[in-house]
């Protein structure tokens, strides 16, 4: 390597690709990002240099990007490996560090967590140690490590699925293995592991989202003349995953030239590509929708009830749209820590409902107004209300609001005014109910209601 004079910082590797001496301003962005120092590579783009370089033997130089909470980075790097193959020695020249506004920070985090979960095709809710608490997945090639994790159910995830490169990384803080590649036996693609932490102040302090995501999209279902079942419609199992790859990908690059981190742009460019942003949420959300549609009304539809607190459902609600209320300065009034509301339904489907139902009332409700969300028990149902303070429905309106393809004369949202009927149901379908009750002019209150969990009833099974 060249001279040290040269560089602006220094830094070394072992043959863990770990980070075990960094000079400012590289050992702070290492430990901004989640790492430790000695401890893995925490910047991405780094990580990948400093991994190939080792593997192969090879001199490299190239710019790099990061992105932490705060700052993106751009820097020229300079990595030589050691002789004895072991590690690398790291040079950083033009250092260039912006700060992200808030409104750069709440709109990247917020379209990155839309599109990680729109290509997911696992998804599991770990609690604050990583430990697995529920999975979904109706992926084939999934199959066998979702019912792994659903057997070792209270245990960490990284005990129970392969991280490629280094299997001692069991015990890593969430943002390392935020985006750790996974080894899946059986499939020829190529899969992450996607951390979304839970909790406002402190993220992760109620837990985690894990999504399993593929680079490329699944082969198409083969096509037999057996009898249609709820998992082989068009949409749901052959068009759906085929768009989402490259809608979302169209959303990523996009939003990287909206926000100018490939570079400056003028401000009527900087507009477009806003706008081929939205226009792609809005599609993949219509294609979303379209998909359930076609599953709910399958004669074969059923859901997978359990026991779940509605009071925890909205209060994670509330936070996965707390931007969004922001954004708009309408304050969400959700369940207290302490209120708890059991109730017997799929916490997945449920979790769907309120989101629409708070979404529509984020969308609608004037701004500087306030959502109500509300969770209590009555005999042997129990019920979550979503109140606005908007123009409310007319007595007309309300009978037809839970209709296919209704939208009530609204134009220009991007709505497929089929939120609802899917909404109602799913309801339905974990044997409850979704309900408005709405005034013109006095806001709109939807309530969906279900089977209260009855604890005595269960034990005695």
């Amino acid at each position: 390597m060249a001279g040290a004079a040269q560089f602006i910082a220094t830094a070394r590797t072992d043959g863990r690709d770990w980070l075990v001496e960094a000079a400012e301003p590289l050992s702070e962005l290492q430990l901004r990002s989640g790492g430790d120092l000695p401890g893995i590579i925490a910047t991405p783009a780094l990580l990948q240099l400093v991994r190939k370089s080792r593997k192969y033997g090879l001199r490299l130089a190239r710019a790099i990007q990061a992105q932490d909470d705060s700052e993106s980075v751009t820097a020229w790097v300079e990595i030589e490996p050691d002789e004895d193959g072991e590690g690398c020695r790291i040079g950083l020249t033009n250092w260039q560090a912006a700060p992200l506004t808030a409104e750069d920070q709440a709109a990247a985090a917020r379209r990155h967590e839309a599109i990680e979960r729109h290509v997911a095709e696992l998804a599991a809710r770990l609690g604050p140690q990583q430990e697995v608490l529920s999975v979904d997945c109706d992926c084939a090639e999934l199959a066998e490590i979702a019912q792994r994790l659903r057997e070792g159910q209270g245990r960490r995830w990284t005990e129970l699925v392969e991280i490629a490169g280094d299997t001692r990384r069991k015990n890593l803080h969430w943002r390392l293995l935020d985006g750790a590649r996974l080894v899946i036996p059986g499939s020829s693609r190529h899969w992450k592991a996607v951390l979304l932490p839970l909790g406002r102040a402190e993220p992760g302090k109620t837990g985690f989202d894990l999504l399993f995501v593929a680079d490329e999209p699944p082969a198409p279902a083969p096509r037999t003349t057996a009898t249609k079942s709820v998992f082989s419609t068009a949409i749901g199992r052959d068009i759906a995953p085929v768009l989402r790859q490259p809608i979302s990908r169209i959303i990523a690059n996009a939003e990287t030239i909206r926000t100018q981190l490939a570079g400056p742009l003028s401000d009527e460019y900087s507009k477009y590509a806003a706008d081929i942003a939205t226009a792609g949420e809005h599609l993949l959300a219509l294609i979303d929708d379209l998909a359930d549609l076609e599953v709910v009304e399958a004669e074969e539809f059923d859901t997978a009830p359990d026991k779940i607190d509605l009071a925890d459902v909205a209060r994670r609600a509330s936070g996965i749209l707390g931007v969004r209320s922001r954004e708009r300065g309408i304050s969400i009034d959700a369940p207290k820590d302490d209120e708890s509301v059991l109730a017997v339904g799929e916490f997945r489907r449920v979790l769907q409902i309120l989101l629409n139902l708070l979404g529509n009332a984020l969308r609608y409700a004037p701004e500087g107004s306030q959502v109500w969300l509300r969770a209590e028990r009555e005999g042997g149902r129990a019920r979550l209300t979503v109140a606005d303070q908007g123009e409310g429905l007319s007595a007309e309106q309300q009978a037809r609001v839970f209709e296919k393809f209704e939208r009530l004369g609204r134009s220009g949202d991007g709505g497929s005014g089929l939120g609802l009927y899917i909404s109602r149901r799913l309801a339905r379908a974990m044997d409850g109910e979704l309900s408005v009750e709405s005034a013109p002019g006095q806001g709109a209150r939807f309530t969906l209601e279900l089977p209260a969990f009855d604890d005595r009833r269960q034990k005695r099974r």
